[in-house]
């Protein structure tokens, strides 16, 4: 009786047989798309996890048994059955197979074959019972279509040795494989949809119908410019309101992807598009990413295991996702596959400081190098950013600004200065009397709570609402929906945004970009001007044409004077900023860009160079078959950002799905939490006690101590 081959433990256990047929499917697929040869795909699909038929993965690891402490990698033991395919084929499958999981050498975990090459004795571990299960192996091999006879140990031996000539002649070169990006595109696209994965094949690499987007009216100066171009790149600046998505997507000839910075506005700007092109795009693959897109979606039978996957018509992410290929991190040639010749649309450019706008300038570089169709979109850029990436894109760029006489369509606000907090009080009282929304933004999530509080003594019959970043990821998305005021199917909620009476939200800078409200008073510590405008837009921003010249009142709380108390901003940028504001004036939209120079009249475009695996020659000066810790990110952005659980969640976290488990995690920073005991499950979340956070208030750091949490919860 043939014994059954397994690829994946519970709770799919898919067989061996299954899912190589699954992963054939999408690299013969992936193959024509990107004109490389499907039959080499075809055999690297087949021959990357051949190696689990080995007795110890079937009796043992699928079992979860021996993982930490037995040192067996699968792609070795695939490796040993090179001979049974055509040998001019051998060097690509070595790509597509030797690093499909782990880069080939410098691995975090040491366990890429070069490194194992160097430290261990592996070969008799990976070799035993040889002659047993290599049968299985070659067995279905020829189920597969490889005509295959039983191969010898010595021969296994032989095939392995080539493989490590081969890779350690490989990773002394410097570039990138698109074979390995191509097999680990494939491997995991099936991976993630096992039986669904020829079903959603049929789906993927569409060009998407933007017709939509050349609806003209007249309250969109933008919708009346023309679009076409022999220009390949693209560089508009308009303000919010002016009609500049549409633009941006009217100049796409191809598949998108569509940069937004933050979580909130690229949930926005998923569902707006995903509602606009469905008509002309029926079921569109139109996919979200960001840490955790995969909890969000448009429609419920909608499936999220698509979302990091290539092939998408639409992929709306953050910047942050495509720095993958200029840092080499783990994945980087897929990404690149999935790029290579596509539309990138790089919104909201102006929302980026100190190494976050180094970093796009770097991923323009290479989006440039890879062919795509690079179109840039912001409200206020400083003119030396501007040379920056007019420098960068060369002579092949559209430049699309408004007139003068249409900005002036656009000026909504009246700024007022305050020199404190305590000088808004009254304001808002005067506003909730008037039946107005009033927005507050705070610089801090301390700051924003502090105002809340105050808030809700003051003006406790009113509807209020919080909004900051350090929420269990559930809450805040129960918050946002409050906040916009929208059921799932666009239909007012009379919430906040939809509200018809006088309501209350404080917020940090959280709702700066994309969010789609339109309050009647602003109170806001002063921010960088940028940032400052992006708030503004938050207020008076429904246009019509009998609201045009209509203005509504935004009130500038003086900055800090020392650098402690102006974090997370630079000190002197918030004095400028604060300084070209004036006083009891409409702040007139023709005159921003001279206000946003004076501001920012020089850039720190931090070095990127040296951790960038893309340099600026235009060449990849990455080892081939190795990727870099995604670690780096994190350390060039400063983000020591991790997650914690309140102790009365730990149950259902651990043993919750995996939904679950995000919507029930609070971001937090590293050093808060240091001395706290970690779950074993999902992210391993920080336990904190159950009194460091508050429904209404969100996480408060100060009360992370050990003597706040439930004795009853810690005695259990």
């Amino acid at each position: 009786m043939e014994s059954i081959l397994y690829a994946k433990s519970a709770p799919e256990w898919t067989t061996l047989e299954a899912h190589t047929e699954h992963v054939i499917i999408v690299a013969v697929t992936f193959a024509k798309y990107l004109g490389l040869d499907s039959g080499i795909a075809r055999n690297g699909a087949i021959l990357h996890d051949i190696g689990k038929a080995h007795s110890y993965f079937q009796t043992k690891r699928l079992q979860g048994e021996g993982k930490h402490r037995t040192i067996f990698r699968h792609e070795i033991a695939s490796l040993f059955f090179l001979s049974a395919f055509p040998k001019e084929q051998w060097n690509a499958l070595i790509e597509m197979v030797a690093g499909h999981h782990k880069s080939v050498l410098k691995d975090n975990n040491e366990m890429g074959l070069l490194d194992l090459e160097e430290a261990y004795d592996y070969i008799d571990f990976h070799l035993r019972e040889w002659d047993i299960w290599s049968n299985d192996a070659v067995a279905l091999l020829n189920k597969l279509g490889i005509a295959c006879s039983p191969i010898s140990k010595r021969a296994a031996l032989d095939n392995l040795q080539y493989c490590i000539t081969y890779c350690e002649i490989a990773t002394r070169e410097r570039g990138y494989s698109e074979w390995r990006g191509l097999l680990m595109g494939a491997d995991h696209f099936a991976s993630s949809l096992i039986d669904k994965t020829s079903f959603e094949t049929q789906k993927i690499f569409r060009t998407p119908n933007l017709n939509f987007y050349n609806r003209q009216h007249p309250l969109y100066p933008l919708s009346y410019k023309n679009a076409t171009s022999d220009k390949k790149h693209t560089i508009v600046i308009a303000c919010t309101g002016a009609g500049k998505t549409d633009y941006l997507f009217r100049r796409c000839i191809g598949r998108v992807f569509y940069t937004l910075p933050f979580q909130a506005s690229i949930n926005a700007m998923y569902k707006r598009v995903g509602s606009d092109l469905e008509h002309d795009n029926p079921g569109i693959d139109i996919r979200i990413l960001h840490s955790t897109s995969v909890i969000v979606k448009r429609k419920k039978d909608e499936e999220t295991a698509l979302q990091n996957l290539m092939g998408s018509a639409v992929k709306i992410l953050t910047p942050h996702q495509l720095a993958t290929i200029a840092l080499g991190m783990k994945g980087y040639e897929a990404m690149i596959l999935d790029l290579k010749g596509c539309d990138v649309i790089l919104d909201e450019v102006h929302t980026y400081s100190g190494i976050s706008q180094a970093l796009v300038l770097k991923i323009i570089e290479v989006l440039k190098a890879i062919d795509c169709r690079i179109h840039i979109g912001t409200a206020t850029m400083p003119t030396v950013l501007y040379q920056k990436i007019k420098e960068l894109l060369g002579d092949d760029v559209l430049e699309v600004k408004l007139e003068d006489e249409e900005l002036d369509q656009f000026d909504r606000h009246r700024v007022h200065k305050l020199q404190s907090f305590d000088e808004s009080k009254e304001i808002i009282d005067s506003a909730i009397q008037h039946n107005q929304k009033v927005l507050i933004v705070m610089n801090t999530i301390q700051e924003a709570q502090q105002v809340y509080d105050y808030i809700k003594d003051a003006h406790p019959k009113i509807s209020s609402l919080l909004l900051h970043s350090k929420f269990k990821r559930g809450d805040r998305n129960i918050k946002e929906k409050q906040l916009i005021g929208l059921d799932e199917k666009g239909n007012p909620t009379f919430e906040f945004n939809t509200s018809n009476d006088a309501c209350i939200v404080v917020s940090t800078q959280i709702v700066e970009v994309s969010l789609d409200i339109s309050f009647d008073v602003m109170i806001t510590a002063t921010a960088p001007l940028d940032a400052l405008i992006q708030r503004f837009g938050r207020i008076n921003r429904k246009r019509t044409q009998d609201t045009i010249g209509q203005l509504k009142d935004v009130y500038v709380i003086a900055p800090a004077e020392t650098d402690k108390e102006a974090r997370p901003y630079d000190v002197n940028i918030l004095k400028r900023s604060f300084d070209v504001l004036e006083d009891g004036s409409v702040l007139k939209e023709r005159s921003l860009q001279a206000k946003i120079d004076a501001v920012f009249t020089e850039i720190d475009f931090l070095q990127i160079e040296e951790h960038s695996v893309f340099k600026s020659d235009g060449k990849f000066t990455i080892n081939k078959l190795t990727h870099r810790s995604k670690a780096i990110l994190f350390e060039l952005l400063e983000i020591d950002s991790v997650s914690c659980i309140t102790e009365d969640d730990v149950l259902a976290y651990e043993q919750g799905d995996f939904e679950t488990r995000l919507n029930l995690e609070i971001p937090v920073g590293y050093w808060s939490v240091a001395n706290m005991e970690q779950s074993q499950k999902g992210n391993k979340p920080f336990i904190i006690p159950a009194a460091a956070y508050d429904f209404e208030l969100g996480l408060e750091p100060a009360k992370i101590k050990q003597e706040n949490f439930n004795v009853l919860n810690r005695f259990l």
